[in-house]
C-alpha cells in the first residue's frame, strides 16, 4: 500500500507539469500586455521596455515556460504583478475559505443525500421515490448562481434571517452551502439509489433474510458498505470539482475565496496569481483522488489486496 501511494506521488510530477504548461501557454497567448495593464496605456516606451525586462517578458516562450518552472520546482510561485506581494501569500489568503467551503458542502450533501438514497431504494416505485427521484433531478438541473440568487432575495432580503454577502461566521455559511450542495445532494442521491438498486438483488442478500436477519441489518451492515462503493468516486470527483467550481457561488455571495479570486486575476493578467491558483488546485485534486484511492482499498478487500 506504501508503494503504492509513493508511485502516486511521482505520478503527480509530470501532471503537475503539464497543467503548468497549459495554463502557462494560455496565459502567454492571450490577448493583452500585463506591462500595459501595470503602467497604463499611456506609459513611455522606455519605462515599458525596462518593466517587460525586469519581469522576464521579453524573452522566447520556451525560456520564460522553464524559468517560471524551476522556480516552481525550488518553491518560488513569483509575486504578483499588481501587488509585488507573494504568490503563496495572495492564495493562501484565500484558499483556506474555499476549501471550508467546499468541505461543509461535501458533508451536508453526503448527510442528506446517502439516506435519501437507501430509502429510495428500499421503497423502489413507491410513491416517495418517485418524489425524491424527481426532486432529485431537479436538484442536479438548477443553476447555482440562480438559486443563490432566489435564496438571497428570500431569507435573506425578505425574512432577513440570514447576512447577504460574506463568509466570516456560521449564519454566513448557511445559504452558501445550501446553493453549493444541492446539486450534489441530487448527484449522491441517483448514485446511491441505483448502487443500492443493484447490491440488494445480490445472492448474499438475499442469504441474510433468509437467515432470518431484520431488515435494518441487512440494509445498513451488509448492502450499504457495498454499495457506497461507487459513491465514494463520486464523493472525490465532486469535492474536486467544488474546489474549482465554487466561482459563481463565491461571486454571488461576495465570499473571499480561490474561486473569485481566479478570475479577478484572469481579467488583470496576472499570470503568477492565475498559475499558482491553478497548480494549487491541481494539486489538491489530485491528493483527493488519492485518498480516494485509498479509501477504495480499505472499503473494500478486494481492492487493498490488488496492492499488496
Amino acid at each position: 500500500m506504501h508503494k503504492f501511494i509513493i508511485r502516486r506521488l511521482i505520478h503527480m510530477i509530470p501532471v503537475m507539469i503539464g497543467v503548468l504548461f497549459v495554463i502557462f501557454t494560455m496565459m502567454y497567448i492571450t490577448p493583452g500586455d500585463p506591462v500595459a495593464i501595470i503602467l497604463g496605456e499611456a506609459a513611455p516606451p522606455g519605462a515599458a521596455d525596462a518593466l517587460r525586462a525586469e519581469m522576464g517578458l521579453d524573452r522566447p516562450f520556451l525560456i520564460q515556460f522553464f524559468n517560471y518552472l524551476g522556480g516552481v520546482l525550488r518553491g518560488d510561485l513569483g509575486r504578483s504583478y499588481h501587488t509585488r506581494l507573494s504568490v503563496y501569500q495572495e492564495v493562501g489568503a484565500r484558499f483556506p475559505t474555499t476549501l471550508w467551503l467546499s468541505a461543509m458542502t461535501i458533508i451536508v450533501s453526503l448527510v442528506i443525500g446517502i439516506p435519501l438514497g437507501i430509502l429510495c431504494a428500499v421503497k423502489q416505485y413507491s410513491l416517495y421515490d418517485n418524489i425524491a427521484s424527481s426532486l432529485g433531478l431537479v436538484m442536479f438541473s438548477i443553476p447555482n448562481f440562480w438559486l443563490g440568487l432566489m435564496l438571497i432575495m428570500f431569507f435573506s432580503v425578505r425574512l432577513r434571517l440570514f447576512p447577504v454577502m460574506g463568509f466570516d461566521t456560521p449564519m454566513h455559511w448557511v445559504l452558501p452551502v445550501i446553493t453549493l450542495g444541492f446539486s450534489q445532494m441530487g448527484v449522491i442521491l441517483r448514485f446511491v439509489r441505483s448502487s443500492m438498486l443493484e447490491v440488494i438483488r445480490q445472492d448474499y442478500i438475499k442469504t441474510a433474510r433468509a437467515k432470518g436477519q431484520k431488515e435494518s441489518i441487512v440494509i445498513m451492515r451488509h448492502a450499504l458498505k457495498n454499495a457506497l462503493i461507487p459513491t465514494i468516486t463520486i464523493t472525490g470527483l465532486s469535492f474536486g470539482g467544488l474546489l474549482s467550481g465554487a466561482v459563481l457561488t463565491e461571486t454571488v455571495f461576495g465570499i473571499n475565496g480561490i474561486g473569485q479570486f481566479l478570475v479577478q486575476s484572469i481579467r488583470s493578467r496576472d499570470a503568477p496569481l492565475v498559475m499558482g491558483s491553478v497548480l494549487l488546485l491541481a494539486i489538491a485534486f489530485v491528493i483527493v483522488n488519492l485518498i480516494v484511492d485509498v479509501w477504495y482499498a480499505y472499503a473494500d478487500p478486494r481492492v487493498k489486496s490488488q496492492y499488496k
